[in-house]
């Protein structure tokens, strides 16, 4: 399972022009789910993303974490995480989990946050707008 964390001053996803989820402060949180990846992960990376100190402290220093700065979680689904361009010009995702066990283990990861989450349509396509802060952008993985 991967996450790639984007530190934002807001952000907004849309699907057919509506708003399905919006934050101020927080993580932009893209969430790629794999063949193997568990329930394990989804737990792990959740407690990751809230704990992660990637806000400025009074002293400009990243010691915040987005529990600590009161901020929120937009989770997106994206299997494209797993993408491999290794060979050719297009992409494969055969590494992607299949639907039905991406979106268990996405909304796993979502429902363990224990902060504000808002979220995008698993399997729609999304238009996401953000205001990237920093930029911070951070990499997890259990894969």
């Amino acid at each position: 399972m991967r996450v790639l964390l984007q530190r934002v001053g807001r952000a907004t996803v849309r699907v057919d022009d509506e708003v399905t989820g919006a934050i101020g402060l927080g993580l932009v949180a893209l969430v790629g789910v794999g063949h193997g990846s568990t329930d394990a992960d989804a737990t792990w990376l959740a407690a990751k993303t809230k704990g992660l100190r990637v806000f400025p402290d009074d002293d400009g220093l990243m010691n915040r974490s987005v529990a600590e700065v009161g901020g929120g979680v937009l989770a997106i689904s994206q299997f494209t995480l797993y993408g491999d361009a290794s060979k050719g010009r297009r992409p494969s995702f055969v590494r992607a989990a299949d639907p039905v066990h991406g979106k268990r283990l996405y909304e796993a990861f979502c429902d363990a946050l224990d902060v504000p989450c808002e979220r995008g349509v698993f399997g729609a396509h999304m238009v996401i707008e953000m205001a990237a802060d920093g930029p911070v952008t951070i990499l997890l993985t259990r894969d």
